[in-house]
């Protein structure tokens, strides 16, 4: 174990490939990341921060995350509220700029100065203000199927769904629950894949329950009006990338971000690329094959420092 100032990093286990970091927000909310040490060639790259969506957490990177630390240090983050990040006293707090605030607060605990970002939705979100509020701290950026300008539909199919629900008693019965409420998202999906989605989505209680695992009050500020509207041009937020590799991804399928505002975004900056995922919607796992190309291709076109 390793203490530095108000944060921990609790080494890796055996045959494990990330190592446990904690660290504490300014208003006292203990939050958790994986940090997967990279190769020792690559200890002066910017490291890249996965920033995961609404609902999600760290096992929203298990496959993505190993393979980008074949070339580079990989921290993914769990928002307050997510995983093993605790849960907020205040629930107004579950907000994108607290969660910017919360990053940066990581970034200064391991004095990093600059990093490449990988946001799904409201990670994306986030990786926007953050370059907005750090100017030059992003020095590159994948964004998956979210962007300045977002859907109304697919924002009140979120606004729904979110906080809602209960418990089953076990993993087939909560795969079911799960792909009903998804299954336009990922029509193509067996029982197994839906398996393995919720498997990185919930979790198992104390009482032997699978639960979504996040803090319901996670909705709170999407309850309030206008709710989970952007209420402000997020355009400039997106153009602080400035000349940095970035990579927008959009599900073929997605009511999220639509294909025009992602073809405006892939021209909208010099270093933009879009790379559309089909038969997905809201938002590709970044398994799939196009996506997994895409993000290689990506990596590539990195600072090396």
């Amino acid at each position: 174990m390793e203490q530095r100032g108000r944060s921990i990093t609790v080494r890796q286990d055996s045959g494990r490939e990330w190592d446990d970091h904690y660290w504490w927000s300014h208003d006292g909310v203990r939050l958790h990341a994986r940090i997967y040490p990279g190769p020792e060639a690559a200890a002066a790259a910017p490291p890249i921060l996965c920033l995961p969506g609404l609902a999600r957490n760290a096992r929203d990177f298990e496959a993505l995350a190993p393979h980008m630390a074949a070339r580079r240090r990989v921290i993914v983050i769990e928002f307050r509220g997510r995983g093993e990040s605790a849960f907020a006293k205040d629930p107004m707090t579950y907000v994108p700029l607290t969660y910017v605030q919360d990053v940066v607060a990581l970034l200064d605990e391991l004095a990093i100065g600059r990093c490449v970002t990988v946001g799904t939705s409201l990670g994306g979100l986030v990786s926007m203000l953050l370059a907005a509020a750090q100017p030059g701290c992003v020095t590159g950026a994948l964004l998956n199927d979210v962007g300045p300008e977002l859907e109304q539909a697919g924002l009140e199919r979120i606004r729904d769904y979110i906080g809602t629900g209960g418990s089953q008693p076990t993993w087939v019965h909560a795969a079911r629950a799960v792909a009903e409420l998804n299954a336009a998202v990922y029509p193509g999906y067996s029982i197994h894949d839906w398996l393995r989605f919720t498997k990185r989505t919930h979790r198992l209680t104390p009482e032997g329950r699978i639960v979504a695992d996040y803090d319901k009050q996670i909705a709170a500020p999407l309850r309030v009006p206008h709710g989970g509207d952007a209420g402000v041009d997020l355009w400039p937020a997106y153009r602080a990338f400035g000349d940095a590799p970035v990579l927008v991804l959009r599900g073929q399928l997605s009511d999220i971000l639509s294909a025009a505002a992602a073809k405006k975004m892939a021209k909208e900056l010099p270093h933009a690329r879009l790379v559309e995922v089909p038969g997905v919607g809201h938002a590709p796992t970044m398994d799939e094959a196009e996506a997994r190309a895409a993000i290689d291709a990506w990596i590539a076109e990195l600072p090396a420092a």
